[in-house]
């Protein structure tokens, strides 16, 4: 069932995956990455809904920055649809700057930012999971910290009700039939066509395709 409905807002918040480059100061230009490819698509498949789309994602964000500007970024602009995709930088920072976040951390993050947007805005959440693809080699070493922040994405999904989009599976998925690079031409920041995979099944979950 379609859950964007005329005159809906829709929030996506995120560290560079998300950012992919949007304008600080025009809503009208998203950047390079999945929201505008959802925002696109909407439009050309939905002509008839007024749906508004906002991005907020800022590079290099980790959970407890999502937490530190949530009121600014996220509650203030009444959002009906809330988008989350963080977690890499929790990983990331621990392997280039010893400067980890534990698990514990990500979720009492996470977990904050869920719980004021549901008692503060009452919006449907969807949480996109944090995905990290094997290039260079030196990402496989990532997995040990990356995956329990996966399952905890995954547990407060199911804790808020939130539509949950596996993406760190899907990407592993579709690197069996086309090399990682393809999607993730570091291991983390998606290719144009990565952008698309993550739209299409963004869309899909939320009842569009």
């Amino acid at each position: 069932m379609a859950i964007l409905e005329s005159g809906d807002t829709v929030l996506f918040q995120g560290d560079s995956i998300t950012d992919a480059g949007r304008s600080r100061t025009d809503d009208a230009e998203k950047g390079r990455g999945y929201p505008s490819v959802i925002a696109a698509w909407f439009a050309a498949m939905q002509p008839k809904k007024n749906v508004k789309f906002i991005n907020r994602g800022i590079s290099g964000d980790r959970a407890k920055d999502l937490k530190a500007r949530w009121t600014e970024d996220c509650i203030n602009l009444q959002p009906n649809i809330v988008s989350i995709l963080i977690g890499i930088n929790d990983t990331w920072r621990r392997y280039d700057s010893n400067d980890p976040t534990s698990a514990a951390e990500y979720e009492a993050a996470y977990r904050n930012i869920l719980s004021r947007t549901q008692r503060e805005l009452d919006a449907q959440i969807i949480i996109i999971e944090p995905f990290v693809l094997p290039v260079p080699e030196d990402r496989k070493a990532w997995r040990e910290d990356i995956d329990p922040k996966i399952n905890i994405a995954r547990s407060l999904a199911r804790e808020f009700g939130a539509i949950y989009i596996p993406m760190d599976g899907i990407f592993s998925t579709v690197s069996c039939c086309k090399e990682p690079s393809f999607w993730l031409p570091d291991g983390v920041h998606p290719s144009p066509a990565g952008h698309a995979l993550i739209a299409k099944n963004w869309l899909a979950a939320a009842g569009e395709m």
